[in-house]
């Protein structure tokens, strides 16, 4: 029977799933060298948080598979994964909706200043008419603009397209035939993007490549009146960058759902701006997604190691080895 190594809290029935298929070992990985250890007989593992890497695996000579319980995969060193023929498999079906529900709702509030407005209630200010200076702006038939139309970002392209009748333009590697065709969205490069929309929507995956994508000049290219709002990863953007952005007006407000370091600290200047919405990190963050990842995930493990997977995979060409 398989060994499996679980390094991340699971529910009760996901526990038992697995114990139905492999002999189960729980650790907690915040226990110097446990997950070390426990990783030097197992053939798979599963979880998410903690780097997979050489220094992490390097001990790990039968290990076949992980499992990670999410759609990001940039915790784990992909070419070292490749190197040592270790599949990995992510989630990305069972988290749609609901990060799109989320990334969403960051236009909504930072566009009509939801989270500042209800604060002000709850503190007792609200004692008079609110003025202009509390209006915020209009989201229906504006411009959205997508960096990154995948799973999430074709989902948030119907809400904002069939939902609000916004204008959606996207970057991408390749061509969206279907948000085009059901969404009108408009495939441009990142400078037209930047300069024409109200709202810009990261939904790109942390690569080499979008490390810092968004930096200051890509910040001053976008209307003085548009909102950035980040539901993917923090380091996609340079956050002192759009620090400076939004102290000085180069940009109308962000909402923020990642940082560049997690959780945020609380000397941040991001948490004294107004105009900045900050959340927890809670692009999947509900009962009923969280329960759908946990299981993808250990049936991903399970089907991987017995070689019956066929989606879910983030490096298929170890397959093809």
């Amino acid at each position: 029977m398989n060994k499996v190594v679980v390094y991340k809290p699971l529910p009760e029935e996901t526990i038992n799933y697995l114990r139905s298929h492999a002999e189960v070992t729980i650790v907690d990985p915040k226990q110097p060298g446990a997950l070390i250890e426990a990783l030097k007989d197992a053939d798979g593992a599963i979880g998410t948080g903690v780097k997979m890497n050489a220094e992490t695996l390097e001990g790990a000579r039968r290990i076949k598979v992980l499992s990670t319980v999410s759609v990001g995969f940039d915790a784990f060193d992909i070419d070292y994964l490749n190197r040592r023929g270790i599949l990995l498999t992510n989630t990305p079906d069972a988290l749609t909706e609901s990060t799109a529900d989320t990334a969403f709702s960051l236009v909504l509030l930072t566009a009509r200043r939801l989270a500042e407005l209800a604060a002000f209630v709850k503190a007792g200010k609200w004692t008079k008419k609110i003025g202009e200076d509390k209006f915020g702006v209009d989201v229906h038939h504006k411009t959205l603009g997508i960096v990154g139309l995948g799973r999430i970002g074709t989902s948030v392209a119907r809400r904002a397209s069939l939902g609000f009748a916004m204008n959606v333009l996207y970057v991408d590697q390749g061509v969206n035939e279907r948000a085009e065709r059901e969404y009108g969205a408009k495939k441009v490069d990142l400078n037209v993007l930047l300069k024409e929309s109200d709202f810009v929507l990261l939904q790109a995956p942390l690569t080499k490549e979008t490390k810092n994508l968004i930096s200051t000049a890509q910040l001053k290219a976008m209307k003085r009146g548009a909102f950035l709002i980040n539901a993917s990863r923090g380091p996609i953007v340079d956050e002192p960058a759009l620090i400076e952005a939004l102290k000085d007006g180069t940009i109308a407000g962000a909402g923020l759902d990642v940082y560049a370091e997690e959780p945020l600290s609380v000397e941040s200047p991001l948490l004294s701006m107004d105009n900045v919405v900050t959340l927890p990190h809670i692009g999947s963050a509900t009962h009923e997604t969280r329960q759908a990842m946990n299981r993808n995930a250990a049936e991903n493990l399970i089907g991987a190691l017995n070689g019956t997977l066929n989606t879910n995979i983030v490096n298929p060409e170890v397959l093809r080895r």
